[in-house]
């Protein structure tokens, strides 16, 4: 039993940060959604088709950075002084981070273009290119933060990074009120404001962890910002590895929403707004199972590391536990205060937003439904990347998002009359079943013993 307090408490010491700064990170994104619908309807309604071409990419390219953090931890598990191991690690991600930028820019920039292939109204495709325009100079300063800190994670060092989130977060909201309406003798902007206040942003936030990695006494012998980046032909590899099938895994599910909001585009605008409302909901909620997920990456990690089998187990169940006591907790809340949550983000007084708040009551309920399987899947795949496991957790997203809850949700929403409703059931069919699988295959490997035997 104390084994297992002191397990909660170096999971909770690490997680609480990394909670905040996921609920900090997202918060940014909710801003700009925040500011949009406040300028217009169809300013929401086109920010979030602009996001959710955005978002896929971004995250695939997070999924392959993030790996620095179980490399690294393995790293530091096998040998608790192997600085220039950590910094290797470090610098394939501040790397791979630079090179990914370059193929999804040319996308960003033609965001308009797909949106019209797609079927979307040409002038709500119009203004989500303009809000890209802004928008996706942001992939590069997210990516080398997510990168530093990834291994930062690995070297308990958090905190800054949740500073350095929190700041961010601060200064994109006077950004966006600057940008989009202009104040402080600022042009407004609009949609394309909002965009580049979050650009803004995220580069004042990796600059800042920069700063920190310069008066640290703690990370100045690892030099990760401060030396030359070096090439590692052996580290890039694995980071690649173990990071591809990560970011994968992590861009089916997000296009299985962004999917889910481009076919809300094809319904009608007001439930594309009420889903946006509702997805911005049920994602911040989502940040406390990713922050336990992602320090049970790092303590699993370095029991990996240090072949300790029953290190790995405990690491993993306590991380588990946590989340699911939270997930409780937000389902009720959604479940019994939803118009509470909703009017964060639409003036629910107002008789033009009448016919969103209605579908966006309805979706809220059925986040809080999934947020069990949602919060379970997040930890699993996340336990699961301690021990190095990508690929079969890819193809289980892949069947379970794609092979599931897509045709699911798809069918339900245009063969029935559910509408936007039955993309909500498909969402919630999808997770359920990763989750489940993502179950199965954390005990099978718990019973061998994490190939350690």
């Amino acid at each position: 039993m104390n084994t297992i307090r002191k397990e909660i408490a170096a999971t909770l010491a690490l997680s609480w940060p990394i909670v905040l700064t996921n609920v900090a990170v997202n918060f940014m994104t909710t801003t700009d959604v925040m500011f949009m619908g406040r300028l217009s309807p169809e300013a929401l309604a086109a920010g979030a088709l602009g996001f959710n071409i955005y978002i896929p990419p971004l995250l695939f390219c997070i999924g392959v950075v993030s790996a620095a953090a179980p490399l690294a931890a393995e790293r530091l598990g096998a040998d608790l002084h192997d600085v220039a191991g950590v910094r290797t690690v470090g610098h394939q991600a501040l790397l791979s981070a630079l090179l990914l930028c370059l193929p999804f820019w040319v996308l960003f920039w033609n965001t308009e273009a797909i949106l019209h292939a797609l079927g979307e109204p040409p002038a709500l495709a119009a203004l989500a290119g303009t809000y890209m325009r802004g928008l996706q100079w942001a992939l590069l300063p997210a990516l080398l933060y997510m990168a530093a800190r990834s291994t930062l994670a690995a070297l308990n060092r958090v905190r800054p990074v949740l500073v350095a989130g929190l700041l961010a977060v601060a200064a994109n909201a006077l950004l966006n009120y600057a940008l989009v309406f202009g104040h402080f003798g600022l042009p407004a902007l609009g949609v394309f404001g909002s965009g580049l206040a979050t650009t803004l942003s995220q580069a004042l936030m990796f600059a800042l962890l920069v700063g920190y990695s310069l008066l640290d006494p703690h990370l100045r012998p690892h030099r990760l910002m401060t030396s030359r980046w070096r090439f590692d032909r052996r580290a890039f590899v694995a980071l690649w590895r173990l990071g591809g099938p990560i970011g994968f895994f992590i861009a089916l599910e997000v296009a299985t929403f962004a999917c889910s909001a481009l076919a809300m585009g094809l319904i009608g605008a007001p439930q594309l707004e009420a889903h946006t409302v509702a997805l911005n909901i049920a994602a911040t909620a989502f940040m406390v199972p990713l922050g336990l997920g992602m320090a049970a990456t790092v303590r699993v990690g370095h029991a990996f590391g240090a072949r300790d089998p029953a290190g790995v187990s405990r690491a993993g169940w306590t991380a588990f536990a946590m989340m699911l006591a939270f997930v409780f907790a937000s389902a009720l809340t959604m479940a019994l205060a939803p118009r509470l949550l909703i009017s964060a983000f639409l003036d629910i007084d107002d008789p033009r937003n009448a016919a969103s708040l209605g579908f966006a009551l309805a979706f809220v309920r059925v986040a809080a439904i999934f947020q069990l399987a949602d919060g379970a899947q997040a930890a699993l795949s996340n336990m699961l990347r301690g021990v190095q496991d990508s690929r079969v957790p890819l193809a289980i997203a892949l069947l379970g998002y794609w092979g599931i809850g897509v045709p699911v949700g798809f069918s339900l929403a245009f063969l029935t009359p559910l509408g936007g409703l039955g993309l909500w059931v498909g969402l919630a069919t999808g997770l359920t079943a990763v989750a489940l699988m993502l179950l199965f295959r954390w005990r099978a490997k718990e019973r061998i013993g994490f190939r350690m035997a």
